[in-house]
Order: C-alpha cells, then sequence, then structure tokens
C-alpha cells in the first residue's frame, strides 16, 4: 500500500529501482582515483544522502518497515569517508558551515531525521554510535540533544533551540503535561511544512540560517515525473514519540506523518488507496532540483 499522498505505484516502483542502480554507479565513480579531489568529498556524501532518501521512498512506496534499515551501513560508510577526506579539502570555514546546526537548517533537519529513523528502526548499537559520531553537535540544541540522549544518557544537552520556527511546538510538546501531549504533538505535525516555509534572514551569523527552507521543499511540485519527491515526512515527531513515549494517536492518518514507522506489524496508518491512483494533485509551484544531480558528477570526472 502507498503511504505517500503523491504519485501512484508507477511512479514509485520507477524512481526506487532507479535508485537502487544509481547507488552502484557513485559508489563505482567515488572509487576512481582520478578527477578532482576538491569534489570528492560532496560526491562521497552524496552517496549517503541518497541512502536515506532511498530509506524515505521505500516508505513512501509502502514497503515493509523491517526492510529499511539496510541502507544505514552504507549510509554510515559513505558519509565517514566523506568527513574523513574533507578534513584536506574543506576550509575551517566550510567545516563550521557545512555541520553547525545552528546556521545549516539542512543538516540539523538531517540529523535529525536520522536520528529519528534510527531510534524507530533500531539500529544496532555499533551503527548508532557511528551516527552519533557523525552527527556531533553536543550540547547545541535542546531538543535533538534530549531525544539523542534518549539512547545516548551522558549525552551534552543544549539550553536553546537552533531553529524555534518549527521546533518550539515540538519542545513545547515534550515539556508539557502527559494529558497535553498527544494534542501539542499534532498542533506540531499540523504546522510543520508551512512552518518550514521561512522568509530569508539578512546576513550570515551564528543564529542565522543559510536557506529560508529545506532543500527538499519543493521537491513533488513541477516536474514531479522527474522523481525528486521522495515523501515529505514529519521524522521529527516520530523521534519524539519513540524517544518520549508520546501519544501520536491524533497524528495517525496525517500526510506528514510517518506512523508506521513505530509499527512494523501494521496495520498501516495512511488512509488506503487504490495504488493505481496518482494520489493528490501535484502543486504547481517553483520547480526543483532533479534527482540526477549531474554537476557533481561532471565535477568530479574533471581532472585537476
Amino acid at each position: 500500500m502507498i503511504r505517500a499522498p503523491l504519485g501512484g505505484q508507477a511512479y514509485w516502483d520507477e524512481w526506487t529501482v532507479y535508485s537502487e542502480g544509481r547507488f552502484q554507479h557513485m559508489q563505482e565513480i567515488a572509487s576512481q582515483t582520478s578527477g578532482d579531489a576538491n569534489y570528492r568529498p560532496q560526491y562521497v556524501f552524496e552517496i549517503a544522502k541518497d541512502n536515506y532518501e532511498q530509506i524515505l521512498r521505500r516508505y513512501s512506496r509502502g514497503d515493509p518497515i523491517t526492510e529499511l534499515s539496510v541502507y544505514f551501513p552504507p549510509l554510515l560508510d559513505a558519509w565517514e569517508q566523506s568527513e574523513a577526506l574533507g578534513q584536506s579539502v574543506w576550509t575551517e570555514q566550510q567545516q563550521y558551515t557545512r555541520h553547525a546546526w545552528a546556521v545549516n537548517l539542512d543538516h540539523y533537519i538531517v540529523c535529525f531525521w536520522l536520528v529519528g529513523l534510527a531510534l524507530s528502526l533500531n539500529i544496532p548499537d555499533d551503527q548508532w554510535n557511528r551516527l552519533t559520531a557523525l552527527v556531533g553537535n553536543d550540547g547545541e540544541d535542546e531538543l535533538l540533544d534530549r531525544v539523542i540522549a534518549s539512547r545516548t544518557p551522558g549525552r551534552k544537552i543544549g539550553t536553546k533551540l537552533c531553529h524555534p520556527k518549527p521546533y518550539q511546538r515540538l519542545l513545547k510538546g515534550v515539556n508539557a503535561p502527559p494529558e497535553q501531549q498527544a494534542q501539542l504533538l499534532q498542533d506540531f505535525v499540523q504546522h510543520w511544512y508551512q512552518d518550514l516555509n521561512r522568509p530569508p534572514k539578512p546576513g550570515l551569523s551564528e543564529m542565522t540560517a543559510m536557506y529560508d527552507r529545506p532543500y527538499w521543499y519543493t521537491y513533488g511540485n513541477r516536474n514531479f515525473e522527474g522523481g525528486a519527491y521522495f515523501g515529505r515526512w514529519c521524522v521529527e515527531a516520530v523521534a519524539a514519540v519513540k524517544a518520549f513515549g508520546i501519544d501520536d494517536s491524533l497524528c495517525l492518518g496525517h500526510e506528514h506523518y510517518p506512523g508506521d514507522l513505530l509499527r512494523p506489524d501494521g496495520p498501516s496508518t495512511h488512509p488506503m488507496r487504490d495504488n493505481d491512483s496518482p494520489g493528490l494533485p501535484v502543486p504547481n509551484v517553483s520547480p526543483p532540483e532533479q534527482p540526477v544531480r549531474k554537476g557533481w558528477l561532471s565535477r568530479w570526472l574533471r581532472r585537476s
């Protein structure tokens, strides 16, 4: 059963199969010693990125939850390799802007997603420890630090939120009395996607995000057939539910809430629909990036 509100069976089958082949091709390219070494760390990180997007893509298609954790080992391998290669390539400022949650909204969300997926899929301790080492940023964000600390009790807890919009709503739910948590969690999920469409801020400082909204925000709008859309899932809410035992019953069935992650044995929490149906009408907004990012490939293959 397709879980995502957009796309029919043909769409999800095409792009899930395509992505599996893309992994092998990218691994072959990354193993080459030729190419521009300055772009190699980012190219290798694209492999990690494609793996977590494939987890969400297969979730959207309706695949069994128990099969999704297979992407963590290659994801972690690629991320670790990227970091090692980047040590000799990225400047100190580049290292900061790539990794600091306060200025990199994309990185913060990806870290939250991966932590939430790791918790809900119960990945082994060795993989969890590798993940938290890559996530880093100990003591930088009260909410995400506390989620991580649910499995790593010694984690340093931050005293602020790196991105109050939209995550103040979720922190409010986490801190609320149990009888109020379900309603506040629902409030967060209902506003999550809208609140991520944030106005840009002038300048770039320690507390200024580089981007006004996530890189994937418009995926699924124009050029839907291009395959960039992998779903719009509020994994952050699932992470909080798993970490703190919050009642998520009011969120079940919401188009952005991936409740099946916490119910691997089913039944699905998503509305039933005909797999041949394209789902909801595709919004006609600004175009997304395409899943085949030829820029990185051409730069990598260009010799220094």
